[in-house]
């Protein structure tokens, strides 16, 4: 089986409580083993999965979060329909990993392909920082223009709203009657 690539990992990247995080099912799928199998291996290395390396979603996150999935593209939500299938405890929620609990998964499975797959998940999470790193950039730069921009088209609007006091003064006053008075 190849490694995912880069692209197909970010689609497996979710928000939750402001942390970029990978669910296990989908960890699962990524590395070739079943879900309770990832699970298991982490219960028995619990001390190596502090709560910001790891945590189960509560159940309105995990049912805002499918929704949001399901309306938001098609084929991920088919993909999130084969991870809710594929769990077996349907109504336990699921664990979402950090990148730090990710890395920590490389301890914890050691095989062959568990090493390649978080390689191309550490190089994912780094392609995220960085797009995330030049979006903000640029949202600063526009908004140095914006302010810059502002100051310079002050001017002109405070003209312009002149000229519209001056022309709403005019339709007020009273205009002089043209022509012959009978």
């Amino acid at each position: 089986m190849p490694v995912p690539k880069t692209e197909a990992i970010a689609r497996l990247v979710h928000a939750v409580r402001g942390e970029r995080v990978l669910f296990d099912a989908d960890l699962a799928a990524l590395y070739g083993v079943p879900t309770g199998v990832l699970n298991q291996a982490v219960k028995r290395n619990r001390d190596r999965f502090p709560a910001d390396f790891m945590f189960r979603l509560t159940a309105a996150e995990w049912s805002n979060l499918r929704s949001q999935i399901v309306t938001s593209n098609p084929s991920a939500a088919m993909r999130s329909q084969i991870v809710i299938a594929s769990r077996r405890n349907v109504a336990a929620t699921p664990y979402a990993f950090t990148e730090q609990g990710v890395a920590m998964l490389s301890s914890v499975l050691r095989s062959p392909r568990a090493v390649e797959v978080n390689i191309a998940i550490m190089r994912t999470f780094v392609q995220l920082r960085r797009l995330m790193d030049s979006n903000r950039q640029l949202a600063r730069k526009i908004e140095a223009m914006e302010k810059k921009y502002d100051e310079q088209f002050r001017v002109v609007f405070d003209a312009i709203k002149r000229l519209i006091a001056e022309d709403d003064a005019h339709r007020v006053t009273p205009k002089r009657r043209i022509g012959f008075i009978a």
